[in-house]
């Protein structure tokens, strides 16, 4: 059976909008990460899509995993709650980092048994840490440039580059342990010279540390990695040979290297179909109303800056229609400008390719609506 009749037997089966999840393709998506960047530690930033299902999955493969929160890093717990005591520690120290620069005091108190990864970039943060946390080793995120990433990173979060080594030297005068330093390029950054002239700020602050004695042994390049959306996106491939070079010219091999691909790893192992509800031509354009909108699985247009794409199952003479959601929020366009089939019928149905990653992670209930159904393909604990 081809795609698309696949695609429909699922919806016959389990009702629209649905969202399919491809695990093999998950899993193709870990592995060619690993093969072009063979020295980076991949750590899964669970924030990209936090279904339990994925974090089996890249679990099972050996992944790491970043986390935001205590709820997402309860989520890989989970999963190494039966190890033995120092292999549980191990685990935590070695393959968890919490990335997110801010955490709230709660949350430090619940995981300072843990003796977790974390970054930081200002000196309050080090204080909250040296009160709640002091068992943490810290990573310090430094401001890089992200011109042309989809998503820009560097106006809420980094320290300047010229406030590093203080950050550093008051960590350890605070008894802290600070094991490296990060940055992120901005989300799916097409523009390659930000990841090399974020190296060189990295190599350059790193080592400048260590030779004042500091023993930093750390890189975290963030995540970035660019999802081919359209044929115009620049490969990954190239990326890692750029990426490879310049670690060989900056990083001697007892410097450890971690990543946190989110969108790289999800982005394209999901699918939408969603049911056209309603049609109107309206200023002589097509509108054709749908069973999901962006306060659901497409909350990626508002919240992710993605440019949605829309397919029909059945053929037709095409125009440039609009699909809008099913709330009766105003604000509910999902696209003005997609090219569809005109002669599309209530009851018709449109898929959505490439729509795993900051789609139903941050998907609300808005006007009372559900939002999809979701399932899990070609992995053998799925289930829908």
């Amino acid at each position: 059976m081809d795609k698309l009749g696949e695609l429909l037997k699922m919806v016959e089966e389990h009702g629209t909008p649905l969202f399919i999840v491809d695990h093999e393709k998950l899993r193709r998506n870990y592995r060619t990460f690993k093969k072009h960047l063979p020295r980076v530690q991949c750590y899964y930033a669970v924030k990209a899509n936090s279904q339990q299902q994925i974090i089996e999955t890249l679990f099972e493969e050996d992944s790491s995993f970043d986390v935001a929160s205590y709820n997402e890093f309860m989520q890989v717990y989970q999963y190494i709650k039966h190890f033995e005591k120092q292999k549980k520690k191990d685990y935590v120290w070695d393959k968890i980092i919490f990335s997110n620069t801010i955490k709230d005091r709660t949350t430090l108190g619940k995981i300072k048994q843990y003796k977790p990864l974390v970054t930081y970039d200002n000196s309050a943060e080090l204080i909250k840490l040296k009160r709640y946390c002091d068992t943490a080793g810290l990573v310090l995120r430094l401001k890089v440039p992200d011109t042309g990433s989809q998503v820009e990173m560097a106006s809420k979060f980094g320290a300047e580059p010229g406030d590093a080594q203080q950050l550093i030297q008051q960590a350890f005068d605070m008894g802290l342990k600070v094991e490296g330093v990060s940055f992120h390029v901005g989300s799916q950054c097409t523009n390659f010279d930000n990841y090399t002239v974020a190296l060189d700020i990295a190599g350059t602050i790193l080592h400048d540390a260590r030779r004042k004695g500091f023993p930093l042994n750390l890189v975290d390049i963030g995540g970035g990695f660019p999802v081919p959306y359209d044929p115009g996106v620049p490969q990954f491939e190239q990326l890692g040979k750029i990426l490879n070079s310049e670690f060989a010219r900056l990083f001697p091999d007892d410097i450890e290297i971690l990543a946190e691909p989110g969108r790289f790893i999800v982005a394209t192992a999901a699918t939408l179909v969603s049911e056209i509800i309603g049609k109107a031509r309206r200023d002589g354009k097509v509108f054709y109303h749908i069973n999901d909108g962006v306060y659901h699985t497409f909350s990626g247009v508002v919240y992710d800056h993605w440019i949605p794409n829309f397919h029909a199952f059945k053929g037709g003479e095409s125009e440039i229609c609009a699909v809008v959601g099913p709330t009766c929020d105003s604000f509910d366009k999902i696209s003005l400008s997609v090219e569809l089939p005109w002669n599309l019928d209530v009851g018709d149905f449109l898929y959505t390719e490439n729509i795993g990653a900051y789609s139903t992670a941050s998907s609300t209930k808005f006007n009372g609506f559900d939002g999809a159904k979701i399932i899990h393909t070609k992995d053998a604990a799925s289930h829908g």
